[in-house]
């Protein structure tokens, strides 16, 4: 599943920033495709998101998560990406490649302000039914082992765990999911 433009050590999806749940009475927010205006302000997002997170993780893994605008545009060649938004802000982004006839859910962000409001359940909803639309029979998503509230997440939204890679992202456990459409 290794995507030609990226080097495999990026195969983990961004997902230890998202969301379980929505809050009772929050807003809902709304999700459409990213532009490409607004790469600085999703540059921005995910350099907020991985600059907040305290796992230990190597600083050089890190960076690769951190796109520049440049790269950014890069990795929209042959991915389709949703933003999400609360009250106008960007507040999430995720995007969906379609490799060898099925989808795979990557770069999952949501901005640590704005966690368990429901966004990452929205920005997976949007894609998935992208990907209904596209013909697609599943969608796969992966997620570094230490990251459990992407597991419990991907759990929530209909999501299988179907594997294990030991070892695989720079010298880390990644957990496969596989949905079904």
């Amino acid at each position: 599943m290794a995507d030609e433009h990226r080097p495999a050590r990026e195969e983990s999806s961004h997902v230890a920033a998202s969301s379980v749940g929505a809050t009772k009475g929050a807003a809902e927010p709304a999700v459409e495709r990213v532009t490409h205006q607004e790469v600085p302000a999703v540059c921005a997002l995910y350099k907020k998101v991985w600059d907040a997170e305290k796992t230990g993780l190597p600083v050089e893994l890190v960076k690769t998560w951190q796109p520049t605008p440049l790269e950014f545009t890069s990795w929209m060649e042959g991915v389709t990406y949703f933003a999400a938004r609360l009250e106008g802000r960007l507040v999430g982004v995720v995007g969906c490649e379609l490799r060898h006839g099925s989808g795979r859910l990557v770069h999952l962000v949501v901005d640590p302000d704005y966690r368990r409001q429901g966004v990452a359940t929205a920005l997976i909803a949007a894609e998935l039914d992208w990907a209904k639309r596209a013909g697609v029979p599943e969608i796969w998503a992966d997620a570094l082992a230490r990251f459990e509230a992407a597991h419990a997440l991907f759990r929530h939204v209909g999501f299988t765990e179907c594997g294990v890679l030991h070892k695989h992202d720079w010298n880390e456990d990644v957990r496969l999911f596989e949905r079904l459409l």
